[in-house]
């Protein structure tokens, strides 16, 4: 019967081995789970650093971008710049991967640039307008890291509670009623031993007496 889900116990020899192997066993978990705990978090605070510097380069990138188009939409007028967008093909691709650190689902968003031909003609130029896209096709690869490394951050920090609470468990549950049922187990043999050696000399005690007479 299994002390850790708060049931009886035997008081015998054999269920004294076996809590003391259990109790083993519940320390080494222990201490892997601390060696994961320890692991997690440290690839928990890399992955904000990580996160934080994409942000930041992100928005950065995005702010030129944003006033080199409004430099360009100054220039060229809303109209022009309309039909040049729509006129624009696709020249970013994403691709998704996942891959696992210590059993927990992570993924990758990584986006490639094809170079577009121009569509417009040197007349309707604009450096604005070929710098705000150049800038905005650039920080895209930025999002999309910083979009993987933020589900990374939520998946990894479920794990981290999860595993703590383990942890917490094994250290103020399950190992003390597991030291708790071995000493009663123990004082209880103990106690028997006294009785059957107690009851051993008054035996001798009977036997010596019947001996003499």
């Amino acid at each position: 019967m299994s002390v850790a889900f708060g049931r009886g116990y035997l008081r015998t020899r054999l269920e004294l081995i076996r809590l003391r192997r259990a109790v083993r066993t519940a320390e080494r978990v222990y201490r892997i789970l601390e060696d994961k705990r320890d692991v997690l978090l440290s690839k928990l605070n890399e992955l904000v650093e990580e996160s934080q510097e994409l942000r930041n380069r992100a928005l950065s990138s995005l702010s030129e971008s944003y006033r080199h188009l409004l430099s360009a939409y100054m220039e060229l007028g809303p109209q022009r710049i309309k039909a040049i967008t729509s006129t624009v093909p696709e020249t970013v691709f994403i691709n998704m991967n996942t891959f696992t650190m210590m059993g927990i689902p992570l993924v990758t968003l990584d986006a490639s640039n094809e170079e577009a031909k121009i569509p417009y003609g040197l007349s309707d130029a604009s450096v604005n307008l070929d710098e705000a896209t150049r800038k905005m096709r650039d920080v895209i690869a930025d999002i999309c890291r910083a979009s993987a490394t933020e589900n990374n951050i939520f998946r990894i920090a479920n794990e981290l509670r999860r595993t703590q609470r383990l942890i917490n468990a094994l250290e103020y549950i399950i190992i003390p009623r597991y030291m708790e049922a071995i000493r009663a187990i123990s004082t209880a043999l103990e106690e028997n031993d006294r009785d059957y050696f107690v009851k051993l000399k008054h035996i001798k005690k009977i036997l010596e007496r019947r001996a003499l007479g």
